[in-house]
Order: structure tokens, then C-alpha cells, then sequence
């Protein structure tokens, strides 16, 4: 299992075909500080044209936080000007991770607020544990949810039920929070990581040509009408129709043993 470091705060491990970004900032409960912002997009930069790695789970060193959010300690030292500068870097850590091409997933467990669940969000499936307390607490605050949560949180749970969450700030419990759909599964505490690294083994063992091309249609295709839709299906059909990966794949298949992946 390899370790590569990305700054002070960011640490990326691997196993096998699956990669793991840990959010590694124990003393500060992973609050994400411009530094810790520039090495995350900088991972996710390094994972994204890494031809190995065919799922990426994200998960946290702190045992009692996933990440709770911005790191608000810095922004009280931050001047007008200082805001504006740092807006970019703090974009580019949670594009970052919702750009990444290949399927992620996260591991939460204790707090994942405001910025922490929007890293969350940015990922396509969220395994969580009983300890889990998710929210967008950012109009108490004074702001909005700026990494992403007034556009994925109602992907999710639809416009309504998002309003709610986001118009009251109200943090919810791993039971209601998977009882309305802000995360996918729930598991014993202490076994969200275990869970989410298996999860990510299983889908890893699939052709990593099909996984991009399938995430890249249910991306593009989200929100258009059926028609666009199905134009954004064929387009990523043709991408994988004639890839090494479903030759691979039908020989494979009727050669009764598992493929051997070239990933192209």
C-alpha cells in the first residue's frame, strides 16, 4: 500500500485499484484552510490523470470528524481583498473532487458541516455511520453553502426538502440524514472507511473505461429532458463501443474467467 503527500494536510494511499484521499488535518478537525484547499485540488488534479486509480474513496484521520468545513478561525483574519483571493482556491478543492472522473465515494463519520458535507456531495455515493451529524449550516453564519450545496443538495433530495435544510441550518443524524436520502448507506460506527474501501473494491473490479464513460453520462445527463439525455447516453456508448475494455470484456465473458482490463 503506497502513501503520497500533498501538502501539510492531504494524504493519498493506495489499494490496488481504489485511492484513497484522506483529509488529514487531526488538529483542527479537518477545517479546510487555503493551504489544505490548494492540496486537495492538487490530489485531485494527480488522481484524475492516473490511469490506475479506478475509484476514490475520501476520508478522514480525525476519529471524531469527517470535516467540518471552512476554516473560520482564518477567514476571521481575512481582509475584503483576502476573501476575494482565496475564493478561487477554495473553488478548486471542491471542483476538485466533484470533477474527478472515475467513481468516488465518501466515508463519513462525526461531523460533516457546511463545507465538510459539501466535499461529501461533490462524491457520487456517501457511506456514513452512526455517529454521522451532516448539515449546511452556512446562513447562520452569515453566508451561503459556496462549494457546491445549493446545487447538489437538491440534485439529491429535490428543491424543496434542500430549502429546509438550507433555510433552517439544521444539522441532522446519521438515521433521518439517510432516512431523506443525504447519504446512501449506513453502517455500524466505526465502519464507515472499511465499508466505503470494500464498496469501492467491488465497483473497482469493473472495466475503469466503463466506469468513467458511465459516470460522464449520468453527470452530462442529469437535468436535460429524456432526448438530450439519451444523446448524452450514445455519445458515451461510442466512447467505450470500441475500446480494448469491451473487447476485453465479450472475451472474457465467453471465455468464462475474469478480464484482464486494459484500460483503454
Amino acid at each position: 500500500m503506497g502513501e503520497e503527500r500533498y501538502g501539510e494536510f492531504v494524504l493519498v494511499r493506495r489499494h490496488g485499484y481504489v485511492a484513497e484521499l484522506v483529509l488529514d488535518r487531526p488538529k483542527a478537525m479537518n477545517a479546510v484552510s487555503t493551504e489544505m484547499a490548494r492540496s486537495l485540488a492538487a490530489a485531485c488534479t494527480a488522481l484524475g490523470a492516473d490511469r490506475d486509480a479506478r475509484v476514490v474513496v475520501l476520508t478522514s484521520s480525525h476519529e471524531r470528524a469527517f470535516c467540518v468545513g471552512a476554516d473560520l478561525k482564518e477567514r476571521n483574519s481575512f481582509s475584503d481583498a483576502d476573501l476575494v483571493r482565496q475564493r478561487p482556491v477554495a473553488r478548486g478543492a471542491y471542483t476538485g473532487v466533484l470533477e474527478l472522473p472515475m467513481p468516488t465515494i465518501a466515508a463519513v463519520h462525526g461531523f460533516a458541516l457546511g463545507g465538510g458535507f459539501e466535499l461529501a456531495l461533490a462524491c457520487d455515493l456517501i457511506v456514513a455511520d452512526g455517529t454521522a451529524v451532516v448539515g449546511l449550516p452556512e446562513v447562520s453564519v452569515g453566508v451561503i453553502p459556496g462549494g457546491g450545496g445549493t446545487q447538489l443538495l437538491p440534485r439529491r433530495v429535490g428543491a424543496a426538502r434542500a430549502a429546509e435544510l438550507i433555510f433552517t441550518a439544521r444539522r441532522l443524524e446519521a438515521a433521518e440524514a439517510v432516512g431523506l436520502g443525504l447519504v446512501d448507506q449506513l453502517v455500524p460506527d466505526g465502519a464507515d472507511r472499511d465499508e466505503a474501501l470494500a464498496l469501492a473494491a467491488r465497483i473497482s473490479a469493473n472495466s475503469p473505461v466503463g466506469l468513467r464513460a458511465a459516470k460522464r453520462a449520468l453527470r452530462l445527463g442529469h437535468g436535460l429532458d429524456l432526448r438530450a439525455g439519451l444523446e448524452v447516453e450514445d455519445a458515451a456508448w461510442r466512447s467505450v463501443a470500441f475500446s480494448g475494455d469491451r473487447a476485453e470484456g465479450v472475451a472474457a465473458f465467453n471465455e468464462k474467467r475474469s478480464p484482464e482490463w486494459p484500460g483503454e
